[in-house]
């Protein structure tokens, strides 16, 4: 029985998961009782109303404007306070704090390629420190896919040719499945993996444990370097190119006068 609570019901283990759990519980008890009341409403007539029953047929009170305005602004602000929730709890999720921790992930058929910044790699595996807010900078190399992490209530569209983030902290160590919930092809069920939260002297062992390559950084400037881009755009350069130096996720002036 806790198997089936587990799945049906995944821990809560991000920082996000308790407000998505309110909101989703919320909408389940009142839809729920706005069909129980509907049930009840119709069991009465049905009931009341039946064939042969002594009760008055006679036409209705035609002064049903009270009525009518009840039932429609009482709904209003239901919704309205719904959709307040439901705005609050996206723009959360959508907005990743200033010291999120960047991973990079590239979807391909059929896996998850994970990079960190001091460039150590995983497939279909992310490990992290539990208490570490984490910002998974993501793109698909060839069809959309969708990053769902049901413990951390995290889903989001990865997709091909532009980048999308998404950002957690997870509060529980434990063992989560990943998944891919956009079919994106013939072997879409088997696309999933699993996320490791660590505690701090955990993740220090793993870190110990893997020797990392060239750090995003580096692979970088090397790559600056290979392609002649410092010939030009660096700050030692003659030649009248920007500089291309810490502009990286800063606002930059273009000669036009606008900002990008």
């Amino acid at each position: 029985m806790d198997r089936l609570l587990s799945f049906l019901i995944p821990a809560q283990a991000s920082n996000l998961a308790p407000g998505v759990d309110r909101l989703f519980y919320s909408l389940i008890a009142l839809c729920g009782g706005v069909a129980l009341l509907v049930a009840i409403v119709s069991v009465f007539f049905c009931i009341r109303y039946r064939s042969g029953s002594k009760v008055s047929r006679a036409g209705g009170n035609p002064n049903s404007f009270p009525w009518e305005i009840a039932w429609t602004v009482l709904p209003l602000f239901i919704f309205i306070g719904v959709f307040y929730r439901a705005a609050k709890v996206y723009f959360q999720m959508s907005r990743p704090p200033t010291d999120a921790e960047a991973v990079y992930v590239v979807a391909k058929q059929w896996m998850w390629k994970v990079q960190h910044l001091d460039g150590r790699r995983e497939i279909n595996e992310l490990h992290i420190p539990v208490g570490r807010t984490v910002k998974l900078v993501m793109t698909s190399q060839d069809v959309i896919h969708d990053f769902f992490v049901p413990a951390f209530r995290t889903k989001h569209d990865v997709l091909p040719g532009r980048y999308t983030t998404v950002w957690f902290r997870p509060t529980q160590p434990g063992r989560y499945h990943l998944f891919c919930s956009q079919y994106c092809g013939l072997d879409h069920a088997t696309m999933g993996g699993w996320v490791y939260v660590m505690s701090s002297e955990e993740h220090s062992r793993w870190l110990a444990g893997v020797n990392p390559p060239e750090s995003l950084a580096a692979q970088g400037e090397h790559a600056f370097q290979q392609f002649g881009c410092s010939g030009c755009h660096s700050l030692s350069s003659k030649i009248p190119a920007p500089a291309l130096e810490g502009i990286y996720d800063k606002p930059v002036p273009l000669a036009d006068g606008t900002v990008v």
